[in-house]
């Protein structure tokens, strides 16, 4: 995996197939590689699903994992041209409810994510992931 070059895109959903009903987004920056976007929506039945966020003690894993941090979405890797883009679903990152992702960061490392299968002491909590070079709060996207 290459570090980000020129910035980021992406977006991700919480799941279902009806209309969103909530989205949000992260702005990114970092050192004067990183910038970009980060972009949520949240499906009508969201929430219907929403079982773990971070306020619980897990292990850090993939995102195919049973028990996992939220927030551990995989790797994503930057193209030849520096941009990383990336679309995903995922039922533990709500945009409301009592677990909502809403305020929290999004944070962008230098190194690959070993998804807690390193072996390393750092695995299970960060990824054994390195330096964090870029980093977004999540906040209510306007409708304008």
């Amino acid at each position: 995996m290459k570090k980000l070059k020129s910035g980021i895109r992406g977006s991700g959903s919480s799941g279902g197939n009806q209309m969103a009903s909530v989205k949000a987004v992260a702005l990114m920056t970092g050192d004067s590689n990183v910038r970009g976007s980060l972009h949520f929506l949240q499906a009508s039945n969201g929430l219907s699903l929403i079982s773990l966020f971070l306020f619980f003690p897990t292990e850090h894993g993939a995102p195919s994992d049973k028990e996992r941090h939220a927030g551990d979405l995989g790797n994503i890797v930057a193209g030849p041209d520096g941009v990383a883009e990336v679309s995903l679903q995922d039922w533990q990152i709500p945009l409301s409810g009592p677990n909502s992702i809403l305020g929290r960061a999004v944070v962008v490392h230098a190194d690959p994510d070993d998804l807690g299968k390193g072996g390393h002491e750092l695995s299970k909590t960060t990824g054994n992931a390195g330096a964090r070079v870029g980093c977004g709060i999540i906040g209510l996207k306007s409708s304008v």
